[in-house]
């Protein structure tokens, strides 16, 4: 495996799905990464301590928080147009009202466990009215706070997360590469099987004589060891070992969060169009959105920031790319999907948590014999 470059190897070292020369369609960005959309910065705080038997408020722990802000700081009240969809309800993402009803958003985005969704969606107000208090002064907050659920391996009940992890995570947000694999909301999560979390990709999209960047963000924990699918070949009943050794019983309570964020000028219900085409990208992995997974999906463009922050008594005005013309999008969202939680599963390692739980990685001597 080469060392050279972003698309090869996270900032430290481990491997992406590209570093064993997997053949993936379309063009990814510079860093192959949400981040590749400019503005968008992401964060992580990583919390991972503590062995041996669960004991509730003690650990041991294996959780975090990600942050992901839309815009630079001092942009973050600007709404982006944005859509939802939910492929299974199974699961939280709060704003998605305001959402639905307005076709857009604005603060940062948080992804966490299950049971610390509203701890990362409070601790976001407390971090907006720090850093940029204007924001706040004549009106209120609803951020987009998601989550997965890490309980097989995380003391989840124990309520780890705080206030000073999600701002810490806010603080830390940034451009270029970023990491993946078991760090901030993803730390503690599982995909068919094998040890995951947090995965990214992108694509870049040619449109008349213009480039824009279509990033995907996931949190991937979902699916069944034997649906596991890679480009194509189904892999997963090949892939008996190494297993998962369960201390307490394993609950199936797997989920997925993608956000994709994209710099080309969209409207709204063009938004939800992109959201609507995330699950596709999933099945080309083998997730079928069962019952007990939260399958949510958030799109938003950074482009209009005039129309989307339009003030009363002016007509507003919005580029957009016609409908016909989308199709291109949709494919970097589903190829972009499907990198990104392959992404997760390669950059990573074995994780013990509580009561002994063990999840293995994703085994690189096999993929490398297999693909390589």
């Amino acid at each position: 495996m080469s060392d050279d470059g972003p698309h090869l190897r996270t900032p430290s070292g481990k491997p992406r799905l590209r570093a064993f020369g997997i053949a993936l369609d379309g063009t990814p960005g510079r860093l192959n990464a949400i981040t590749d959309v400019p503005g968008v910065s992401v964060g992580y705080t990583t919390l991972i301590s503590g062995d041996g038997p669960l004991q509730v408020g003690n650990g041991p722990v294996r959780t975090g928080v990600t942050a992901i802000l839309p815009r630079p700081i001092a942009d973050l009240a600007t709404p982006v147009f944005a859509g939802v969809f939910s492929q299974n309800g199974n699961g939280e993402l709060t704003g998605t009202h305001i959402i639905e009803e307005t076709g857009a958003f604005n603060l940062p985005i948080t992804i966490t466990n299950t049971h610390s969704c509203g701890v990362t969606r409070d601790g976001t107000l407390r971090w907006m009215n720090k850093v940029s208090p204007a924001a706040l002064d004549s009106g209120w907050g609803l951020p987009v706070a998601a989550e997965t659920y890490d309980g097989f391996l995380n003391d989840i009940n124990g309520h780890h997360v705080g206030f000073d992890h999600v701002a810490a995570a806010l603080d830390s947000a940034s451009g270029g590469a970023i990491e993946e694999g078991s760090v901030g909301g993803g730390t503690g999560m599982i995909t068919f099987g094998f040890k995951a979390g947090s995965g990214t990709a992108s694509r870049l999209v040619g449109w008349q004589d213009r480039s824009y960047a279509l990033g995907v963000f996931v949190q991937a924990n979902f699916g069944k060891r034997h649906n596991f699918t890679l480009r194509g070949r189904r892999v997963g009943p090949e892939l008996v070992e190494p297993a998962i050794r369960e201390g307490t019983p394993r609950a199936e309570k797997g989920s997925i969060i993608a956000i994709i964020a994209t710099d080309a000028p969209l409207l709204p219900h063009q938004m939800k169009r992109l959201a609507r085409r995330v699950p596709l990208g999933i099945a080309m992995t083998g997730g079928y959105g069962y019952h007990s997974s939260g399958d949510i999906f958030l799109a938003f463009s950074t482009a209009n920031p005039e129309a989307a922050l339009a003030a009363s008594g002016d007509l507003a005005h919005a580029e957009f790319i016609p409908d016909v013309d989308i199709d291109p999008l949709f494919d970097a969202v589903v190829q972009g999907v499907e990198e990104a939680i392959l992404n997760a599963l390669v950059a990573n390692e074995d994780m013990t948590g509580r009561d002994d739980n063990f999840v293995p990685a994703l085994p690189k001597a096999w993929l490398k014999e297999t693909f390589g």
